[in-house]
């Protein structure tokens, strides 16, 4: 639930945006892609978000459908242009971004009442956003589609933290307290994790996370992962499991979807009752793949990919059926 809108990615890497000459149009929207990540692992699913009522929505509507997401509840708003993302690349870290979504992104304005409640309680996973905390209807939508779920094993917030989408980012943390509260995994990077909890180290982050509620206030978050980019991933269970995963060596092309093949990753794993280690190992592996390759969608790894890095050793795949 939440994030949606089109992606151009430059063909042209090392320069800044006032020197691309040509870019490629790719779905993008961190839920969308996290979306298409599970669907390429075989998982059925569906994204709730709304697009502008133009030509760009029209595109992403289609493109979910060709990645088998199911697109049903992804809905028009009069008036409100589709976002477009622009993105530079310099690798292997530094990726930035110029968000189009003025005067307010069409996936804002989802309205509680909207919801369809049922499916949003029936389904098996629900993975909704910081960035839908934002701003109002948005912000009011989400807790309400966390709080339907009480109960539900898998409830993830993806802390997916973008100060410009806040009018006023300071006013951040108690909206990221109330979501969690509903939440039964919480998926962040180290800064994501500061905002939420004020702390910045990944161990103390995730124990910050895991503690953020007393148990009286109705808390229930069993899973906190705390994604620390070149240096891996930390997972810690509130019954005390732990994992510590380093990364797979990746020749980095674009960093920028790493985080949602994971986020696809873990839902599978979440759902398949993998053991943490190798639900984290795995998503970390799809991450990696990802990072290698230009586009987010389309660059979504299956299990058989995500096999063959792991034997390898490295993200960076060869075509398949090359010796090397």
């Amino acid at each position: 639930m939440g994030r949606l809108g089109v992606d151009l990615y430059p063909l042209q890497s090392g320069v800044g945006l006032d020197r691309v000459e040509t870019f490629r149009r790719f779905l993008g929207g961190s839920p969308a892609n996290v979306a298409v990540a599970a669907a390429r692992l075989g998982r059925r699913t569906a994204l709730v978000s709304r697009t502008g009522a133009d030509a760009f929505g029209r595109y992403l509507r289609r493109e979910l459908k060709e990645y088998a997401v199911d697109a049903g509840w992804v809905t028009e708003v009069p008036g409100r242009p589709t976002p477009v993302t622009f993105c530079a690349l310099f690798p292997p870290d530094d990726f930035p971004l110029t968000f189009y979504r003025l005067p307010k992104a069409p996936d804002l304005e989802i309205h509680p009442h909207e919801l369809d409640l049922d499916a949003l309680r029936a389904a098996r996973v629900l993975w909704a956003t910081g960035t839908g905390l934002s701003e109002e209807p948005s912000r009011a939508a989400t807790l309400t589609a966390l709080r339907t779920r009480a109960g539900r094993a898998h409830t993830v917030l993806d802390l997916d933290w973008r100060p410009a989408f806040w009018p006023d980012p300071a006013t951040a943390r108690p909206h990221y307290t109330e979501a969690l509260r509903h939440a039964t995994v919480a998926v962040g990077n180290a800064e994501e994790c500061e905002v939420a909890t004020g702390e910045r180290d990944p161990e103390a982050a995730a124990r910050a996370l895991l503690g953020l509620l007393a148990p009286g206030d109705g808390a229930d978050l069993r899973l906190a992962v705390v994604k620390r980019g070149p240096e891996g991933v930390l997972a810690l269970a509130a019954d005390g499991r732990r994992a510590a995963v380093p990364p797979l060596p990746v020749e980095v092309v674009n960093g920028l979807g790493a985080g949602d093949a994971f986020g696809g990753a873990l839902v599978h794993g979440l759902l398949a009752g993998l053991p943490l280690e190798e639900t984290v190992r795995r998503a970390g592996a799809a991450g990696s793949i990802v990072a290698g390759r230009l586009g987010c969608a389309p660059a979504m790894p299956d299990a058989a990919e995500i096999d063959r890095a792991l034997a390898a050793g490295s993200g960076t795949l060869p075509p398949e059926g090359d010796p090397r």
